[in-house]
């Protein structure tokens, strides 16, 4: 049986922080074959499953009210801070398995956080 949480004006169903964070994936992935070797097909992976996760676990964990309230006009707290958990992310994947080419890696992960931020002011 699953869960589903009914939402609010002031909170998203699952279903809608599962399309934000699967938007916020593919773009992910997209920076990734743009910005990395055609061969680094396991970090483009990695690059597009962290993005989305990071969203994900975010926006679900982080789905209140007070979080989802614009403070500043069109920017929740909840949209600044998504892309900061796809910057950590992203940063703990590099460490763990350092790229053979860091400077196009940090761009990719520069560009996915960006893509992050933009996809939650867009879409949530």
């Amino acid at each position: 049986m699953a869960l589903v949480i009914a939402s609010s004006p002031e909170t998203f169903s699952s279903a809608h922080i599962a399309l934000t964070a699967a938007v916020t994936g593919v773009l992910a992935l997209a920076v990734a074959a743009w910005r990395l070797p055609g061969t680094a097909w396991p970090d483009m992976a990695a690059v597009a499953v962290l993005s989305a996760a990071s969203v994900y676990l975010w926006r679900t964990s982080a789905n209140m009210t007070q979080l989802n309230t614009d403070g500043l006009p069109g920017f929740s707290a909840n949209d600044w801070a998504a892309p900061v958990l796809t910057y950590v992310f992203l940063s703990l994947y590099a460490d763990v398995r350092p790229s053979a080419e860091p400077r196009r890696y940090a761009q990719t992960r520069a560009l996915a956080t960006l893509a992050s931020l933009a996809v939650n002011v867009i879409t949530i």
